[in-house]
């Protein structure tokens, strides 16, 4: 897999081993800022790792609910700065698309700097009528279990620097479809959504998404606003996370590795009926 541009830096360090001390070069993943506006308003900034803007930005815009169809998207581009090398501002114009911007600046940064109420987020899942995932959809453990290690063999970024997360999608045959990286696990599953938005294949009603870090209340409130029926995680969900998947129906598991993985939600699309009777 191709290394987006600028998702890598190098840098010169001193590496000891077994009492010797040499300088060595080594990559670090990028991380820079990007700020999401519409039209001239900012909207948010998150901290990125570069690559795959637009469909960050188009990920985001539709998973936290401000667009609802990609043709609501008239335009995604980069804005140049004056003096930067790079662009860390993109501009999106929207049509038929209903948003107030000050209540929404005002409650990305109240959920960014000092967490909110569950009760109150899983309420605001509620107002925005997500429905629970395609519940006829079934994928075998076997296969399931096949997964990390594909991840992990197209994680070019990680690959040379060992510090970025992923969000893979794989089709109901264990092929995979999109990889994202990025140093935020919410940007990654953005850009998986983003890349699905803009190709056309929302609703992802037959699909998987395997993180690389754990499930928290972010990733599945943007699996199911994808309509994904099964997330996986090689780590472990928050509470809040499971409380979420149990009420509108996602398969969540958690502890994906090797031959085992923990079923938080939603057995029935991966456990055959009547194994844990």
């Amino acid at each position: 897999m191709r290394t987006p541009e600028r998702s890598v830096e190098l840098t010169q360090v001193t590496e000891w081993e077994d009492g010797n001390a040499r300088t060595v070069q080594d990559s670090l993943a990028a991380e820079e800022p990007l700020e999401i506006r519409i039209g001239d308003t900012p909207l948010t900034v998150t901290m990125r790792t570069p690559g795959h803007d637009h469909e960050l930005a188009a990920g985001f815009l539709f998973t936290e609910g401000i667009i609802e169809f990609a043709d609501q998207i008239a335009e995604i581009c980069p804005v140049r700065l004056k003096g930067s090398p790079g662009s860390n501002v993109v501009r999106v114009e929207l049509r038929n698309a209903d948003f107030n911007a000050e209540d929404l600046q005002r409650n990305f940064f109240a959920a960014s700097s000092c967490g909110i109420c569950g009760k109150a987020s899983i309420e605001a899942i509620r107002r925005r009528g997500l429905r629970g995932p395609n519940p006829d959809f079934h994928i075998a453990p076997e296969l399931l279990c096949q997964l990390p290690e594909i991840l992990l063999s197209e994680q070019a970024v990680f690959s040379r620097t060992g510090g970025l997360h992923a969000a893979a999608l794989f089709d109901t045959d264990g092929k995979l479809l999109a990889l994202r990286e990025d140093i935020g696990r919410h940007n990654a599953v953005d850009k998986i959504v983003g890349w699905a938005l803009l190709e056309g294949h929302i609703p992802l009603s037959s699909h998987v998404l395997l993180v690389s870090g754990r499930g928290g209340f972010e990733i599945v409130q943007k699996a199911l606003a994808a309509g994904i029926p099964v997330l996986a995680s090689v780590s472990a969900p928050s509470s809040l996370a499971v409380k979420l998947a149990r009420e509108l129906g996602l398969t969540l598991v958690g502890f994906l590795r090797g031959r085992r993985f923990v079923v938080y939600s939603g057995q029935y699309r991966c456990i055959s009926a009547g194994v844990c009777e």
